[in-house]
């Protein structure tokens, strides 16, 4: 079966082109810090995790409000601050604090070498359930298109995010690739609607045996991805030749 030419590459951002992990944890104790110096009521009151098991309690009461994690947490704080008393003036202030220490990130080592090279072959993209701010991190003049669920108002695997991605790149499904490290939002979510599926899996998991799931490809780090798109332009590129 003819598989079109790619004509377009787009990304997952949290844990795949940086670890998302240290970095909220940096940032949620550097907010706890914040908090303690403006509204000591709060955070008198909730620790870091203490404050986390509430947004927590909230998404399962209000389970669409995993499509914004922003308005989760700041819903969760106005709840703390009612609770304690605190003056609500702060709120804004500790959004706008979070949002800057949450894209204090630190990329793969191997991820800007590649994305210029692939910039150069492919329009890249991005669709993203997270609040990274690309123009803070400085990597948004990569990207054509970047989507986020949270503007968006559906988050992946709905298959309209993906779609809308797409249609905002130019490109039908069949001919994009989407590069993620969650198996069920990012492969199974962008196969769903055509797409092929790239699985960034760094840490050498088996779990897509377990869970049953194909990508259509594999790849460990940013450069085997860099291989893996090389091949799939050559192969199109020989392709016409064959049947000759």
């Amino acid at each position: 079966m003819h598989t079109p030419a790619p004509q377009a590459l787009l990304f997952d951002l949290d844990d795949t082109l940086w670890p998302i992990g240290p970095a909220i944890a940096a940032a949620e104790i550097g907010w706890h810090a914040w908090l303690a110096e403006r509204a000591p009521a709060v955070t008198d009151r909730y620790t870091v995790e203490q404050l986390r098991a509430l947004r927590m309690a909230l998404l399962e009461r209000q389970p669409a409000l995993v499509a914004d994690l922003y308005q989760l947490r700041r819903a969760a704080l106005e709840a703390a601050f009612v609770e304690t008393g605190a003056d609500p003036v702060y709120v804004d202030g500790a959004m706008a604090r979070f949002h800057a220490l949450r894209n204090t990130v630190t990329l793969f080592d191997d991820v800007l070498p590649a994305l210029q090279a692939l910039g150069a072959m492919l329009p890249l993209g991005v669709i993203t359930n997270g609040n990274a701010d690309l123009e803070l991190i400085g990597l948004h003049h990569h990207f054509k298109v970047a989507i986020a669920s949270h503007s968006f108002g559906r988050a992946k695997p709905d298959p309209g995010i993906f779609l809308a991605a797409c249609q905002a790149m130019g490109v039908a499904p069949e001919t994009a690739i989407y590069v993620g490290d969650d198996l069920r939002l990012d492969v199974q979510g962008a196969q769903a609607v055509g797409m092929r599926a790239v699985w960034m899996n760094r840490h050498g998991s088996s779990a897509h045996r377990d869970a049953g799931i194909v990508p259509d490809a594999i790849c460990a780090s940013f450069d085997e991805l860099l291989v893996w798109v090389r091949s799939q332009m050559r192969h199109n590129a020989d392709e016409p030749t064959k049947g000759h």
